[in-house]
């Protein structure tokens, strides 16, 4: 790789954590209806107004050590965590497809992630003005920019995953959120009905292996609903970044 995509990637991942910093506020207003822009960043247990030097991402946290500066109430891991997780994938996307429309389209795809993974964890809720507003972001991406090959298979890919969950969920009787439904619709549109379909089986495999798991030592209860968005945001990214692979390699395992 040379200087230059280096120096690009690097950039890139300063970017994206900033960015994920404003995804957690995205994630955590518009679920509750509160602005993105006032008041400012504040903390939700003594309402300290954060000064800039404190808004930095992933420093600020480990300078202050996790907690708050006020009143040493210990700050989610979450927030260090979009914030790391949307830097990295915004350097793997330029890793990926390097200088290419399907880029923008990555930055776009990892930006709706890191939101819903905040809102679903936090409210166990998918808000639909975020899913429309990426749903026409990403349909003009798809119009005027970078048509999927052959172009219907967007459009299949949403029709699929919408119908998929939403079978799923009426035979289930609510055991699927119609946040979940409308999110997979959305990303149909990037994914293609056949990585669409993996990325829902990666979605409940991850859901299985780590729900089980998180039963297992205690950190979920018995019957007790858990927020099914951070398994499809896992299940999305390997379907999106490695789909072609682990299809290539299961076909050779099964010949």
């Amino acid at each position: 790789m040379i200087e230059v995509e280096r120096l690009v990637m690097l950039y890139l991942f300063f970017a994206g954590c900033v960015l994920g910093s404003f995804y957690n506020v995205v994630g955590l207003r518009v679920p509750v209806g509160e602005s993105i822009i006032s008041p400012r960043s504040h903390c939700p247990v003594c309402k300290h107004r954060l000064e800039a030097w404190e808004l930095v991402p992933l420093f600020s946290y480990l300078f202050l050590r996790g907690r708050c500066r006020e009143c040493q109430t210990k700050i989610s891991l979450l927030y260090p965590a979009v914030e790391l997780g949307t830097g990295l994938l915004f350097a793997v996307s330029f890793y990926v497809h390097r200088w290419t429309e399907e880029t923008l389209l990555s930055f776009v795809l990892v930006s709706l992630l890191a939101i819903i993974f905040v809102s679903d964890i936090r409210y166990m809720l998918i808000p639909d003005r975020v899913l429309l507003f990426f749903a026409a972001l990403i349909l003009l991406i798809r119009l005027c920019f970078l048509p999927s090959e052959p172009w219907w298979d967007a459009f299949l890919g949403a029709a699929a995953g919408f119908a998929l969950l939403y079978a799923i969920a009426t035979v289930s009787c609510g055991g699927m959120g119609g946040g979940d439904v409308k999110l997979f619709g959305v990303l149909g549109l990037i994914l293609g009905w056949q990585n669409t379909l993996l990325a829902f089986f990666l979605s409940c495999l991850y859901g299985a292996l780590l729900g089980g798991a998180a039963l297992v030592i205690g950190k979920v209860e018995r019957r007790k609903p858990v927020p099914f968005a951070p398994f499809i945001v896992l299940g999305t990214i390997t379907a999106y970044f490695f789909g072609v692979s682990l299809v290539e390699w299961y076909v050779r395992r099964i010949v």
